[in-house]
């Protein structure tokens, strides 16, 4: 199997993290491509419609795209038990917390980046950021207890979320009334998993 990767995204890092957690890396090719949303690389339109990543392409039937369906399909591969019986409801919440900072962020990202800067609209930079920093907040007062324990998607997802942030978004100052969250983030990152997947800026 190949996936298509571009390392700073956080859907990317995403997936890369869970290949490194349950050894996966032998059967998982890791393909760096050249993709934008202006200019999709030709290997990630053949792998999805779409143009994004990740995108994982498989010899025994169509591609698959989309980091929750990715990690999920390999999840299973790997029997890795990252979506917990007992809490799968919770969990996949948490994912989908973590992807909507993702959402948010990267949209902040591309407004900046592949917008002329007269067109760039600074309210709906806002707006984005607005989404972002009320799930960080959401996670940190509601979801902590759902971060310790043994490892799960959620953790990653978070973990990931926020680590854009910190690479793209920095003076957003995400730390500041999450001071648990940011506690945990800190240890999590320290795996080395998140080590091995680190982006500089």
């Amino acid at each position: 199997m190949q996936l298509l990767i571009s390392p700073a995204s956080p859907y990317v890092r995403k997936v890369r993290v869970l290949l490194r957690e349950t050894d996966l890396l032998d059967r998982v090719e890791e393909v760096d491509v050249s993709t934008t949303p202006l200019a999709s690389d030709p290997k990630v339109l053949a792998a999805n419609p779409a143009g994004k990543i990740p995108a994982l392409v498989r010899g025994d039937g169509p591609a698959l795209y989309d980091s929750r369906v990715i990690t999920r399909f390999l999840n299973d591969y790997a029997d890795a038990r990252l979506y917990p019986d007992h809490s799968t409801w919770d969990i996949l919440t948490l994912e989908a917390t973590a992807d909507a900072i993702m959402d948010a962020t990267v949209a902040i990202s591309y407004e900046k980046r592949f917008r002329a800067e007269a067109q760039q609209s600074p309210e709906w930079i806002e707006a984005q950021w607005g989404k972002a920093s009320r799930a960080v907040a959401a996670i940190n007062n509601r979801w902590m207890s759902h971060l310790v324990g043994p490892l799960h998607i959620g953790q990653i997802a978070v973990a990931c979320a926020l680590s854009y942030i910190d690479l793209r978004h920095d003076e957003r100052g995400w730390r500041n009334g999450n001071a648990a969250l940011a506690d945990w983030h800190a240890r999590f990152a320290e795996r080395e998993s998140m080590q091995a997947t680190q982006v500089e800026a």
